[in-house]
């Protein structure tokens, strides 16, 4: 559960002034309907015979001098329509002609400055101004760029580009590839066709360098990469969502997305996945996960988001505080959302236990509309699943 998913390319594909995906959403295509096998590292490239998908990239950098950076580079795929039944007889198009729009956000977190950059592209495939492949794999737009340098995944290359920063990073799995939900079936609600495929591999060591207003720096870190794809939509009565992807330095990570619905409560089909040091995985429900919001920050539009939360899972003893390094690390895209770097401190079965992560509030700025409302129809309740 990532990203701004398919809202982002619907507000994406309005600005083109073009329909997101017609008045049945997913026909034509295949659906996540199902648990099936994934197979790695095919399933890192793209699978066009789905609506749209996304690759992310987000993590927490540190320079030899002790300056912290947190960084997101993301990539979106939708198609504009489903694969050619018969390509062979299609008749023959402009080079501009594309059935897929992509979509990217590079962002940089500047703690020691207290400063949040983020940049957006959007191109169409054609022409090779965007795409994805497998074997290896390599998604890009433009310059921007997540690639493998030889087939078989040891490592991936990452390059974004904006105005002031720029990154060259490697990045190195130091786990398989951990499914989520059901054997990597995700469901997001119990109507038809709201479920993706997904999957994420919490740890990948960083080493590269981070320019800076055009001075280099060396830097080295900790990345989560997340992986997702189907024909669906969230279900009609969900909102948005709060995501946490937390990595502690006991070996351990935490993801879990507590999704919202229109009227602010918390919906039944909230999930995570626990990971052990050895990369066992424990699904977890919405029941079996405690978040209370202790502070909140506004935006200059008075949009109110979330902004420290205690995680409590009792069947695993873990007590966790989680806490933005900056209030303001929101992406002013259409639609907004916020997403940044995460400190993380707590108890684990009686130990002390410390992290960095990464969070994603998604669906706020749809609550401006209902300031004056009672604390349960805000979209921001005081606790999430218990």
């Amino acid at each position: 559960m990532r990203g701004v998913r398919m809202a982002v390319m619907a507000g994406a594909l309005g600005v083109l002034g073009v329909s997101a995906w017609g008045a049945t959403p997913g026909m034509g295509f295949d659906q996540a309907d199902v648990p099936r096998p994934f197979v790695f590292p095919r399933d890192h490239g793209p699978h066009l015979q789905f609506r749209q998908e996304w690759w992310y990239v987000t993590g927490n950098l540190d320079t030899a001098t002790g300056e912290r950076f947190g960084f997101e580079l993301t990539f979106f795929r939708v198609a504009l329509e489903p694969p050619a039944a018969n390509p062979a007889t299609a008749p023959a198009a402009s080079a501009w002609r594309t059935r897929q729009i992509y979509l990217a956000h590079f962002a940089v977190t500047d703690v020691a400055r207290r400063k949040f950059h983020f940049a957006q592209k959007m191109s169409r495939e054609a022409l090779g101004l965007a795409g994805a492949q497998g074997s290896p794999l390599r998604v890009w737009i433009d310059d921007w760029t997540l690639a493998e340098p030889g087939a078989g995944g040891a490592s991936w290359k990452l390059h974004a580009a904006q105005p002031g920063y720029a990154l060259e990073l490697t990045l190195t799995p130091l786990t398989a590839p951990v499914l989520n939900g059901d054997a990597g079936l995700s469901r997001k609600s119990g109507e038809p066709g709201t479920a993706s495929y997904y999957y994420s591999i919490p740890r990948l060591a960083v080493r590269g360098q981070l320019t800076r207003d055009g001075q280099p720096l060396a830097i080295s870190g900790l990345a989560w990469f997340d992986r997702e794809w189907g024909s669906g939509e969230l279900g009609a009565r969900e909102a948005g969502w709060d995501w946490f992807a937390l990595q502690m330095n006991d070996g351990t990570a935490l993801m879990f997305y507590a999704l919202r619905d229109t009227d602010g409560a918390e919906d039944a089909h909230s999930a995570g996945t626990w990971i052990e040091p050895a990369g066992a995985a424990h699904a977890l429900r919405r029941e079996d996960v405690a978040i209370d919001v202790t502070g909140h920050w506004r935006n200059a539009d008075g949009d109110r988001y979330p902004s420290a939360w205690r995680i409590r899972v009792p069947s695993l003893a873990l007590d966790l505080r989680v806490q933005p390094v900056l209030a303001d690390q929101e992406l002013k895209v259409t639609p907004q959302y916020w997403e940044g770097a995460v400190d993380v401190g707590g108890i684990r079965s009686g130990a002390g236990v410390a992290g960095r992560g990464y969070v994603e509030l998604v669906g706020y700025d749809r609550e401006r509309a209902k300031r004056g409302a009672t604390p349960g129809q805000t979209g921001e309740p005081a606790h999430l699943p218990r």
